[in-house]
């Protein structure tokens, strides 16, 4: 079982960080995008978010088994990848991005599902299953920048990026494939009446909204996520200006910390509790940004790569320790759409607010040409630190906690 969980998640993460890392890069050397077009291509992602608790709501807790979803979603996504890999310009471009995205977002929320179905103790669990999702994440990088050499500097290298779509088609195919083998996960069944429609349309996981932790966390959530918006939008156009060389490889540090990280999440969650295992979690995005902002491609790269690895701390301790934080405050009946909707603050409003800051930020800082990386990587550190001092002040600590099977 850990075999089969471990592989829907290493296909799950390898198709989002084939293309994703270096759409920025893409689009600014082979579509020539602003800074707004950018953030529109990368916005594509908060709009599947925000719809996919809806997806899951609507289907995966109520009607269809969720690893049958599964499939049925990156078979199409398999298509429009490849429309994607084909397309020329940024106007036939954005139109296959934004539906691939609304079909892609729902299905993070579902592998989490599928995978928490099988387990009696998530707290315990779920890291060791999720890492390898970061391990393809990682393979990914390392194909792109040391295999192929697609992202290397050169007008014929930046013309290559492309293939990353056309891989990450082949990918999707196979993972839409494999979703049919997965074990089944069948929705926990139907209500009648009002309750029927609440059920369908997910609201019973607005009831978590009601404890105040996980309200303080739901909205942690979505401003954290502002900052988290530069890195994805920018990082890799950000290494590439500056020279650094096989960007995407190095960038590929951050998921290796992942696996490390994630490894050690348990120990963090049981003896620290999530207040200050979620914390640290904000708080290194401070510090990574501030690094971002000293660092260059010389005597300091140093400060780039020790600022890349900190992402397994950025993610692992907030991000899947919230999915952990999540499942344990879910009933019985609305884990699935409880998923989706932090999904919702995270990838959806909290980074549409990011992709779009960001863009903003951005331009603001362009002359010439030249972006000002110092001042644009100034703007989240920030605000990072904002975040992580007024949740250090309101959330109250606690150990997610499961009943005995």
């Amino acid at each position: 079982m850990k075999l089969r969980l471990g592989t829907m998640m290493f296909l799950e993460f390898f198709i989002w960080g084939g293309w994703f890392v270096t759409m920025g890069s893409f689009l600014a050397a082979n579509l020539g995008a602003t800074g707004a077009q950018s953030a529109l291509a990368y916005s594509t992602q908060s709009w599947g978010a925000i719809v996919a608790p809806f997806v899951i709501g609507l289907i995966a807790d109520r009607y269809v088994n969720a690893e049958r979803l599964l499939g049925v979603i990156h078979l199409a996504g398999s298509a429009l990848l490849y429309r994607l890999w084909k397309s020329q310009g940024f106007a036939d471009f954005y139109p296959y991005l934004l539906p691939y995205m609304i079909l892609y977002m729902p299905t993070l929320a579902l592998v989490n599902s599928i995978a928490f179905r099988q387990m009696a103790d998530p707290s315990r669990q779920f890291s060791r299953i999720r890492l390898w999702g970061t391990v393809g994440w990682i393979a990914a990088g390392l194909v792109i920048s040391y295999l192929f050499s697609w992202d290397s500097p050169g007008p014929m290298a930046r013309g290559l990026l492309r293939n990353t779509f056309g891989m990450c088609a082949a990918v999707s195919l196979l993972l839409g494939l494999y979703g049919f083998t997965l074990p089944a996960t069948p929705p926990r069944g139907r209500t009648g009446g009002n309750a029927a429609l609440r059920e369908a349309l997910g609201l019973d996981a607005l009831g978590l909204l009601k404890d105040r932790n996980f309200l303080v966390f739901f909205a942690a959530s979505i401003l954290i996520c502002i900052p988290l918006g530069f890195y994805y939008q920018y990082t890799n156009q950000f290494l590439t200006e500056i020279h650094v060389a096989n960007a995407t490889g190095k960038q590929t540090l951050g998921q290796m910390s992942e696996v490390l990280f994630m490894l050690l999440m348990p120990f963090f969650l049981l003896r620290l509790g999530m207040k200050w295992t979620l914390l640290a979690g904000m708080l290194a995005w401070a510090v990574r940004y501030v690094l971002f902002a000293c660092g260059d491609a010389d005597a300091r790269v140093w400060m780039l790569l020790l600022g890349i690895a900190l992402h397994g701390v950025c993610y692992d301790f907030f991000f899947v320790s919230g999915q952990i934080f999540t499942d344990s405050k879910a009933g019985e009946q609305c884990k699935s759409a409880a998923q989706g909707m932090i999904t919702l603050a995270t990838y959806g409003i909290g980074m549409l607010l990011g992709f779009w800051t960001a863009g903003r930020v951005a331009d603001h800082y362009l002359s010439r040409g030249v972006h000002d990386w110092k001042s644009i990587w100034m703007f989240p550190a920030l605000f990072a630190a904002a975040v992580s001092a007024l949740f250090a002040l309101i959330f109250r600590n606690e150990t997610p906690e499961y009943p005995k099977p």
